[in-house]
């Protein structure tokens, strides 16, 4: 047995055997009558806790199908070597940014004769999360909690710098001119206080280039990131470095602390605006009850007004693996997630918005973030940026952070950094649409 054959078979040995422990831990009394499903979900604490109320509820719900929930670590790459194992969960809780390559790798079960059948479409959902799940004119997943994100600003910095919390910045270029006023700098280049950094959390540095309106691909066979749009946004982004200094940010951000803390650069006051998802209330109220915020849309360059309300929209989304033995019982279950009343309860115990298109009026006065709206309005606009959907994006994720890092550090010029990296992805996509093109022609 060759090396590579063996690491495949001890992958499926230790899957199903995953699989059959999370059977024994998830297993209570259920009459032999009920139809059990196996629901793999990445959630811990009370992002856990709030699905596993919804499950809990479902099961009191009817007397046919029982849903035993289990806390899955690494559960994207768990999920796919359960399908290739043939032992996968009825449902996976998975990230929405997999849902392409898991389907070219036919690792999921098409939802659309169980969405007709259910009366389910596109009108009862904020478009972009509809169209998260969707692949190929196929829908493979339903969300189950969303988020967007906007500009997080500290009210009291704005006052100390003379800056009116009334009125955020609303052009990128006026951005800057805040971050300048909120920057302290002293004259050994030591920064206590940084208005705004492009880096700073640092998730997004792979979505400036869309902030200009620069597209990743084509959506065919061409990698489309070294554009004058996509040049623009890194120059900007290069503007920072350049204004306070290479060695001033990269000495003031490796003293920053950890997000999930006290010590969180937001929270602490080390930066007095930062791009922050609809969650970031849920750990100023942990962390930092004192702190005095507020969230606006993220500007847009002046060049670009058609880029107004810009944000990024991701979900958690529920679909079924390829393979399950319950796949019926499976999309119940998921249909009874999205009904209102139940999608409203996970969010709120979340702290999410909603993915649908109609929100009760007990949602909004329940809610604990007093911006929730503006997250769910930001999602609900054309400028809603979600992930491409191609087969490759981890690869193209982790090439375009390096290219943002390379232009941070000022080791290469917007121009070398966007053609380097289109350079470097387009013959990895030409591989893969060849490689997926003779799976498919295979029916693998």
């Amino acid at each position: 047995m060759s090396k590579v054959a063996y690491l495949l078979a001890a992958s499926a040995v230790i899957i199903a055997g995953t699989y059959v422990i999370s059977e024994k831990i998830t297993e209570v009394p259920v009459s032999k009558d009920v139809v059990r499903i196996t629901y793999w979900e990445k959630w811990t604490d009370f992002e856990y806790d709030a699905m596993k109320a919804v499950v809990d509820d479902f099961n009191k719900s009817q007397s046919k199908i029982h849903v035993d929930m289990l806390s899955m670590s690494g559960i994207d790459d768990k999920t796919m070597m359960a399908i290739s194992a043939g032992v996968p969960p009825d449902v996976a809780g998975l990230y929405a940014a997999h849902v392409a390559q898991y389907v070219d790798e036919h690792g999921l079960e098409k939802l659309d004769d169980y969405l007709a059948a259910a009366g389910m479409s596109k009108k009862d959902y904020i478009p972009a999360y509809w169209d998260i799940g969707e692949y190929a004119g196929h829908q493979y997943a339903l969300p189950s909690t969303p988020a967007s994100i906007a500009l997080h600003f500290n009210t009291d910095k704005y006052k100390a710098a003379g800056l009116d919390p009334a009125k955020p910045p609303v052009t990128l270029e006026e951005l800057d001119a805040y971050s300048d006023k909120l920057t302290k700098i002293d004259k050994n280049g030591h920064a206590d206080q940084v208005g705004f950094l492009p880096n700073e959390p640092g998730w997004w540095n792979w979505a400036w280039i869309t902030l200009f309106g620069a597209k990743y691909w084509d959506g065919k066979s061409k990698i489309t990131c070294n554009s004058p749009e996509a040049i623009e946004a890194m120059t900007w982004v290069q503007g920072y470095p350049q204004r306070y200094g290479k060695s001033t940010i990269q000495a003031f951000t490796q003293g920053l602390g950890n997000f999930s803390s006290p010590q969180n650069p937001f929270i602490s006051g080390k930066v007095a605006m930062e791009l922050q998802g609809v969650w970031m209330a849920n750990f100023i109220k942990r962390f930092g009850q004192d702190v005095q915020w507020d969230a606006a849309p993220f500007p847009y360059p002046a060049k670009h007004p058609e880029m107004k309300n810009w944000s990024i929209v991701d979900a958690d989304i529920l679909a079924i693996p390829r393979g399950c033995r319950h796949p019926k019982e499976a999309f119940e279950f998921i249909r009874y997630v999205q009904q209102q009343k139940n999608m409203e309860k996970l969010c709120l115990l979340q702290r999410k918005h909603s993915p649908l298109s109609n929100v009760s009026d007990e949602f909004w006065k329940q809610h604990a973030n007093r911006k929730i709206r503006l997250f769910y309005d930001l999602a609900a606009t054309e400028n809603s940026i979600q992930t491409p959907k191609i087969g490759i994006w981890s690869q193209y994720e982790s090439e375009l952070t390096n290219a943002f890092e390379a232009v941070m550090l000022q080791a290469k010029t917007p121009q070398q950094a966007m053609k380097d990296l289109s350079d470097t992805m387009q013959p990895k996509l030409d591989q893969y649409l060849k490689r997926r093109a003779m799976r498919w022609s295979k029916g693998l």
